[in-house]
């Protein structure tokens, strides 16, 4: 365990706690964020920044902090529960060829709405089990009646992906990479307007801080079976069962103990990865992800980063990349090339390398696996 945080307390600027930074590369701007957070007058202890810490609205990306009875939704972004999981199946990935993995790849474009789109008409059926918990509200209610058949299995855009890899025994994997989708965004919505100042916390002794709790249980809970749907799509389309090894949210609030007192822990793109359980980081499109084993790192609330992090924004993605570029870039990989022009904001360029992130969290967390893909399935 070599790597060690760093810590800023600059109380000339507002901190009422110091920061401690993983990331050994951040951002001034990035830091500036976590200090904003830092002088908020409910967090306790100190800030803890992931070693894939980067610039995002409202609070960086690999932010984690802590209160006693304070939830802070506009903290966790608009797509709460927004995770990962990653299955093995008894198939060896060398038995596919090109031409086999860019036919899984349409058969699976076809087989699971991506980008914007979702399930036509009235949709699929969802549990009993997801409608059986109330919402906070008749409004949210009836948000879930008229999205939650629509979306339920639905991939998004952006980052979120599917992916085949291939570990070094040959084996194939399936990661999802993908969260909430429009209902997290409608709870999201719901209570930005409860809480319309930046950055404003809600008690959890109140009425309304309770409903978030209950509503964010929800959100988490559809995250996972929204994975879940994916998966079960997937394995049709590869004619194949497996086994899921590791399903983690990177986007939510949890009660936990740290410091000897009960906590709410904050989480944005960042995962818990108490001591002995297994989390997965995945690198940029195109470069490798990694199964790792936490290490119950104290002065990172038991976190690690989401995954390799961005250094190019989007719209600095789309200036600098070029196709060809990107095409250079993945052609070990197969990918749906009719996205190829909205997909240069996800190119390998723009992210950080995987392997200096995880060198920055060796006190964090441990490898375990190194997946390597073969092919990958995203939504422009």
């Amino acid at each position: 365990m070599t790597a060690q945080s760093r810590v800023i307390f600059e109380p000339e600027r507002g901190q009422r706690v110091p920061v401690r930074i993983w990331a050994s590369h951040a951002s001034e701007a990035t830091v500036r964020q976590l200090q904003h957070i830092a002088s908020q007058p409910y967090v306790v202890e100190h800030v803890a920044a992931m070693a894939d810490a980067h610039v995002a609205e409202g609070v960086a990306v690999g932010t984690v902090f802590a209160t006693e009875h304070t939830v802070v939704p506009k903290a966790l972004g608009g797509d709460l529960g927004c995770g990962m999981s990653a299955t093995r199946l008894a198939i060896d990935a060398r038995s596919l060829d090109r031409r086999a993995l860019e036919s899984l790849v349409a058969e699976l474009q076809r087989a699971i709405p991506t980008g914007t789109a979702t399930h036509r008409g009235r949709g699929i059926a969802v549990t009993d089990a997801l409608l059986a918990e109330p919402l906070s509200t008749h409004t949210l209610e009836h948000a879930r009646e008229a999205l939650a058949p629509r979306h339920l299995g639905t991939l998004g855009g952006g980052n979120h992906f599917l992916e085949l890899d291939r570990d070094p025994e040959g084996y194939l994997w399936i990661l999802v990479h993908t969260g909430s989708r429009g209902l997290g965004g409608a709870l999201a919505d719901h209570y930005a307007r409860a809480a319309p100042e930046p950055l404003h916390g809600i008690d959890t002794r109140t009425e309304l801080g309770a409903a978030y709790l209950r509503d964010l249980a929800w959100a988490l809970s559809f995250a996972k079976a929204n994975r879940e749907a994916i998966l079960a799509r997937a394995l049709e389309v590869l004619g194949e069962g497996g086994d899921c090894v590791v399903d983690i949210h990177h986007n939510f609030v949890a009660q936990e103990t740290w410091f000897g007192r009960e906590l709410l822990v904050h989480r944005k793109g960042a995962v818990s990865v108490p001591s002995g359980t297994m989390a997965l980081v995945p690198g940029s499109m195109g470069t490798a992800s990694y199964i790792v084993e936490g290490l119950g790192h104290e002065a990172s609330f038991g976190s690690c980063s989401h995954g390799a992090g961005r250094i190019l924004t989007r719209k600095e993605a789309r200036a600098k990349i070029r196709t060809a570029a990107l095409a250079h870039a993945m052609r070990h990989v197969v990918f749906p090339k009719n996205l190829e022009h909205s997909l240069v904001e996800e190119a390998p360029s723009a992210y950080r390398d995987i392997g200096d992130v995880l060198d920055d969290q060796t006190d964090l967390i441990a490898r375990v696996l190194r997946l390597e893909p073969i092919a990958v399935l995203k939504g422009g």
